[in-house]
């Protein structure tokens, strides 16, 4: 009972340990934006693969240290979950030698790092871009692998049968300890992080005591002849295939977009002209607005007469400062043709368009802009174009992979490279600070999806007057109630709606994101004068 009890404070202390420490190092350095993420560092597998690999696909600059680092986290990785696995064994059962235990966990910790690298790398894509679909994608596939790489480091033909009820059990309990634990890292105030870290290590130590015992438990297990872990290993990893596609499906505006806005007059209450813009891989037959006072924006630009030109999904993926520019001149002629102030309404892309364009052409004729499904803190990750080392740099090439078989069953290729993501990437200190903050002389509003919560870590994320709305991300003006109150904005009311749960969902969803790369750390970003949100928590500051 005494020995019971000695390795039981052993297991806990182990458990402890590492999150207390990256959370010190952590708030020691003041990175605020990735704390959330020093509980899982002794989470139960794959959670713990997962919190290694996102730091260690943004944080290398070259193949030499990503190969260096791969090496020292897998030992590592494996080091620690032997031991974990030993202190968490239940005493009625023989043991396995600590020498099997070792390497069977070294040898779990290399296959889960390439089970888990694809999901990893969508999640620094979700970092670049903030799309809420990306983090999504990049979680789901861990609940589903985690029950069978919980057995790995316990029993030796663990890729056999399927794993208990009890096992599952215990793993989506180890997927939302981990979220609570974040949640109430992120809330609690400065250095006292480190003792909710240490707790939720702790209570890792309990799960790795509850997995292990229901993993070596012997027991009936279902289809025991059947390899069904790597066929499910393998249909998860198939899945990364498909997702792009999925996402492009998922974020709204893809295709023929009609909204309201452009289906019907606008009141007379409304003293704009209004330019609409549409979203990632959009497209316009030419089809005119109802309201000869409305116009959709182009992302072909102006005919000789200067009426906008249809367009296609493809031109959706040019810069975004090329897009401002489209922009500009497309506000020009509007204004000149109605004699009226111009009001923006753009979506997703459309948001970021209009964004650009007042950041860097301010003092036209635009009065009001409202964005509708921003992207919130985008530019968070960094990958170099192919040829050149840089931060990220095997991330950007696993992107790269993906897209390419993904791109195979698509209408429209992606690419990770193409000029509207470089766009992002490049100026992601503007893109991560000041998407959301006030531009003098425009009336400005943001509506938001309550999806959009997950898309940034915790902390500021809008300057501007906001409306919450319990949607997903895209197409939002499309919505009656949405559109009702972007008209009472147009007409002049002031219109503010933000949502207590929120905040809430922010913090919960802060464990699932990649850690942000720091401005300051990347040569590329060195001349910008923006403050970094990922240290600071605050938008809209100067450095």
């Amino acid at each position: 009972m005494r020995s019971d009890r000695r390795r039981l404070a052993a297991l806990l202390l182990l458990a402890a340990i590492p999150p207390m420490v990256e959370m010190a190092v952590l708030v020691g350095v003041g990175f605020y934006a990735a704390q959330a993420l020093a509980p899982q560092s002794t989470a139960v597998w794959p959670y713990d693969s997962y919190h290694d690999l996102r730091w260690l696909l943004v944080y290398h600059n070259s193949w030499w240290t990503f190969a260096v680092g791969l090496l020292a986290v897998t030992l590592a990785r494996g080091l620690l979950s032997a031991g974990l696995t030993a202190l968490a064994w239940p005493g009625r059962l023989p043991r396995p030698s600590t020498r099997w235990l070792v390497l069977r966990n070294i040898e779990v910790a290399a296959v889960a790092t390439v089970i888990i690298s694809p999901w990893a790398a969508i999640s620094v894509a979700f970092s670049a871009v903030a799309l809420s679909w990306y983090l999504f994608a990049s979680v789901v596939p861990m609940l589903l692998i985690a029950p069978f790489l919980q057995r790995a480091g316990v029993v030796g033909r663990w890729w056999k049968g399927l794993p208990s009820m009890e096992l599952l059990g215990w793993s989506i309990v180890n997927f939302l300890v981990i979220t609570v634990a974040s949640a109430l890292i992120v809330s609690a105030p400065g250095w006292s992080r480190v003792a909710v870290a240490g707790l939720a290590g702790a209570v890792n130590g309990l799960l790795w005591r509850r997995t292990v015992n229901a993993a070596a438990q012997p027991g009936r297990i279902r289809l025991a002849r059947v390899p069904v872990a790597p066929l499910a290993i393998v249909l998860t990893m198939v899945a990364a295939v498909g997702v792009p596609p999925l996402i492009g499906l998922a974020s709204g505006t893809t295709g023929q977009w009609h909204p309201p806005i452009v289906t019907e007059r606008l009141p007379e209450r409304v003293p704009y002209a209004v330019i609409v813009l549409a979203g990632f891989e959009s497209s316009w037959d030419g089809q005119q607005p109802a309201d000869p006072r409305v116009e959709r924006f182009s992302y072909q630009g102006l005919d000789r007469e200067g009426r906008p030109l249809p367009y296609a999904p493809q031109a959706t993926h040019r810069s975004l400062d090329s897009s401002a520019a489209l922009l500009a001149a497309q506000v020009d002629r509007l204004h000149a043709r109605t004699r009226r102030p111009v009001a923006l309404a753009g979506e997703s892309e459309g948001a970021l368009v209009i964004r650009i364009y007042l950041e860097k052409l301010p003092g036209g004729p635009v009065e009001a802009a409202m964005l509708f499904s921003p992207l919130i803190w985008p530019g968070r990750a960094y990958y170099p174009r192919p040829g050149y080392e840089g931060w990220g740099l095997v991330a950007g090439w696993e992107l790269r992979a993906i897209a390419a078989v993904s791109n195979l069953v698509k209408k429209v290729d992606n690419d990770p490279d193409e000029p509207f993501v470089r766009s992002v990437i490049v100026d992601a200190p503007f893109y991560r600070n000041r998407i959301l903050c006030p531009v003098p002389g425009v009336r400005m509003i943001a509506f938001l999806p309550l999806v959009s919560a997950a898309e940034a870590p915790s902390g500021e994320h809008s300057r501007i007057p906001v409306v919450e709305v319990p949607a997903l991300h895209g197409d939002l003006l499309s919505r009656r109630a949405t559109y009702d109150r972007a008209l009472d904005f147009l007409a002049g009311q002031r219109v503010d709606e933000p949502r207590r749960e929120y905040e809430l969902l922010q913090r919960l969803s802060a464990a699932w994101q990649a850690p942000p790369l720091v401005l300051a750390v990347n040569p590329i970003w060195f001349t910008n004068r923006e403050g970094d949100p990922s240290l600071s928590g605050r938008i809209c500051e100067g450095r």
